[in-house]
């Protein structure tokens, strides 16, 4: 069978500029994992073609015995007017992907069928069915237990030329209320492939330049620190996500993470108000240890990517000058600033809702950029400019020539993602979400 799988992109109705596409592609946009975990455990009788649309475009041409779509919440507007195209010419069509798996009656509107739960253990009960002429209207992933195995995802696709992915474990145990990762079956138990079965996989990668895709690197440290000791000599150069108490605490295991390769390490901080990270279970952070984590990464010459979000219920307006202080304080490198979103099937999503606080279902507004409930302590509109504020002033020019210059005396690798980063988010201050 000929089989086609789309993962949409919302860009505002139009692609990167030439630029924007090029420093992102080199060391910002994230290689998507489903497709090639999909196309590495498909049989061989059968073609996969893949378009993901920040690169490509979709041929409706093209005879296809089905089409699977990936997508995210803000993404399904789009995602269901492909989908609803390719019915029309009587292409059956699958949809997956956190939101499908969220609302799945919703998504079967659009849809022949879903797929709901990880896309990899249903996918073969799809297929055979496709070519049984006998596709169920939805596939519910079986329950986790500790035989399963992760896909490898060394297939390599179009599109991506500078960065591979690759995944050494998945799940988290840690139950943030705004999280979809920990909120589809199975999300909260951590999966480990094993360390030669991935040392193996990143030896087939050819790019030098990987995401790990793992939610956290940091929640089994023994694990990872036999991973980072056999990646020594492997010659790639890495970025990986991490918990603040165990990059805090745990010198060793950031100091080997620098010798496997790491460039930068993504610290999920959220929040600088102890109390809200309590309120979401964010168990892992404590603010007074901040500082010590930046200082363990950056000892090692290695970039701190921090994330921070606004909106919770214990943020008043002045929460975004105090973040902006406590940043400049610890010198991270870049920061990506989020308003909270409640996706669904997120404990967040179903709260707010049963309490009437949910603004608006339009799905492509729930992009991180937008504020689509109402928030404890202030308007939506204050959310909004709170958090664009906030972004333009810890891009102004200067500043972020100064954080660029800075980035310089941590090695050429290190160096180019902060550029990158930066100077990509510098261009982009004037056209935000308005």
């Amino acid at each position: 069978m000929n089989i086609l799988i789309v993962e949409t992109v919302w860009m505002g109705g139009a692609r990167y500029r030439f630029l924007d596409k090029m420093l992102l592609t080199a060391f910002s946009i994230l290689p998507t994992l489903q497709a090639r975990e999909l196309a590495a455990i498909t049989p061989k009788q059968h073609t996969i073609s893949v378009v993901n649309e920040r690169y490509s475009q979709i041929d409706y041409d093209t005879a296809y015995d089905a089409v699977l779509i990936n997508f995210v919440t803000s993404t399904a507007p789009r995602a269901y007017a492909i989908a609803d195209r390719f019915r029309k010419k009587g292409v059956p069509v699958i949809l997956c992907g956190f939101h499908a798996s969220g609302l799945p009656v919703e998504a079967k509107q659009h849809a022949d069928s879903v797929l709901i739960g990880r896309n990899e253990y249903g996918w073969l009960s799809v297929l055979q069915d496709i070519h049984q002429k006998k596709l169920q209207p939805f596939y519910q992933a079986p329950p986790y237990d500790r035989t399963m195995q992760l896909p490898p995802t060394h297939v390599q696709l179009p599109g991506f030329v500078m960065t591979g992915a690759v995944e050494a474990t998945r799940g988290c145990p840690y139950h943030c209320e705004f999280c979809p990762e920990t909120n589809i079956p199975g999300g909260s138990y951590l999966f480990k492939r094993p360390v030669d079965e991935v040392i193996d996989e990143i030896k087939k990668i050819p790019q030098k330049n990987l995401m790990f895709y793992d939610t956290s690197l940091t929640i089994d440290p023994s694990y990872t620190k036999e991973l980072f000791k056999k990646m020594k000599g492997l010659h790639k150069k890495f970025f990986c996500n991490g918990n603040v108490d165990v990059l805090a605490h745990d010198p060793e295991l950031v100091c080997l993470s620098k010798e496997a390769g790491c460039v930068a390490w993504l610290v999920g901080f959220e929040s600088i108000c102890q109390n809200t990270l309590q309120a979401i279970g964010k168990t892992t952070n404590a603010v007074d240890e901040y500082a010590l984590a930046v200082q363990n990464i950056h000892t090692n010459h290695m970039a701190v990517i921090g994330e921070f979000i606004f909106g919770f219920d214990t943020d008043t307006p002045e929460v975004f000058k105090k973040t902006l202080t406590m940043i400049k304080d610890l010198d991270i490198d870049v920061v990506d600033f989020s308003i909270l979103t409640p996706f669904p099937g997120t404990p967040l999503f179903n709260r707010l809702d049963s309490q009437g606080r949910i603004l608006t279902k339009d799905w492509k507004f729930y992009n991180m950029g937008h504020a689509v409930f109402t928030p404890s302590h202030m308007t939506p509109k204050e959310l909004e400019e709170g958090v664009r504020s906030i972004f333009n002033e810890f891009y102004e020019m200067s500043f972020t020539i100064k954080r660029i210059i800075r980035g310089l005396r941590w090695g050429m690798y290190t160096f180019l993602v902060i550029f990158a980063r930066n100077l990509v988010a510098m261009m982009s201050r004037g056209r935000l979400s308005k």
